[in-house]
């Protein structure tokens, strides 16, 4: 009897052991001891990455925060400046200005690319134009071209939809596309690269530009100068309009920031970027 209540005993140990070992299994590999709060605004192209992985990064972590709004790339880049958040989101580089300025408030604006990117020329799938040139491109938004049919296209009226100036998509697209020409003034300005495509689905004859991550069956990316916005073109360097996605830190990223960062960096990060519709770094 006594020797029963001996192997009752030493079972009931080795089960409390073996439970106490998977709870502990779990917690490393859920990372449930990093905990913190992480706050991210800016570039509404960078939004859709920097959202799921702070999804993803938050279920692993069950302990850290993070918050993530949009903007556009200048506030993002401001709000670093500011100190308000710990990563400013761009989908283009950092300024001069914004760079010098920034130094001066004691604030080392650090680049920390997490992705690449084409701005995709998109027009309503009723329209037969299938191809623009970068100086077709740069004459119908500065207004020398006013109906598709000068393009080879049906007679109907272009309709110019443009990201409005605080855009990172705008910025890359004035110094690539429009080669720093100013867009005319009757052009439409909207927020964020779903309003570019919404307004170019719901009308025939518009004409807009948006990352890759955006693109629908709801609108026709043409090409420009003849390549296919695709990755493999971005990537090869053949598509003109690309540019790198950015998450802006002040300084090297440290502590919970610098994880969530490494973690995008990582095969199973990139793997989430690609799952959005844009192109890995590595």
């Amino acid at each position: 009897m006594k020797l029963t209540k001996v192997i009752l005993a030493l079972v009931a140990i080795l089960a409390i052991a073996m439970f106490v070992g998977c709870n502990n299994q779990n917690q490393e590999q859920t990372g449930s001891t990093l905990e913190g709060k992480i706050t991210m605004s800016g570039s509404t192209t960078v939004l859709p990455i920097a959202q799921a992985c702070a999804e993803e990064f938050m279920n692993q972590n069950p302990k850290v925060n993070i918050s993530v709004r949009g903007g556009g790339s200048s506030i993002g880049i401001k709000d670093i400046m500011a100190g308000t958040v710990e990563i400013g989101n761009a989908s283009r580089d950092a300024k001069g200005k914004e760079i010098n300025k920034a130094k001066e408030s004691g604030i080392d604006l650090y680049q920390n690319v997490v992705a690449n990117d084409g701005i995709a020329i998109i027009v309503n799938p009723k329209n037969t134009i299938t191809n623009l040139t970068l100086e077709q491109i740069q004459a119908i938004y500065t207004g020398k071209y006013t109906n598709w049919n000068e393009l080879g296209g049906p007679d109907m009226n272009i309709v110019l939809i443009s990201r409005d100036t605080s855009s990172g998509t705008y910025e890359v697209f004035y110094e690539i596309a429009m080669k720093k020409q100013n867009i005319v003034q009757n052009c439409i300005m909207v927020a964020s690269n779903n309003a570019a495509v919404t307004s170019v689905k719901d009308t025939p004859g518009a004409i807009s530009y948006a990352g890759l991550g955006y693109l629908s069956s709801s609108v026709k990316p043409v090409q420009v100068n003849g390549v296919d916005p695709t990755m493999a073109n971005v990537l090869s360097g053949k598509y003109a309009v690309a540019r790198k996605l950015n998450m802006y830190t002040n300084g090297a990223p440290q502590g919970i920031t610098k994880t969530f960062i490494d973690f995008i960096l990582s095969d199973e990060g990139q793997k989430i970027v690609e799952k959005q519709g844009f192109i890995k770094v590595k």
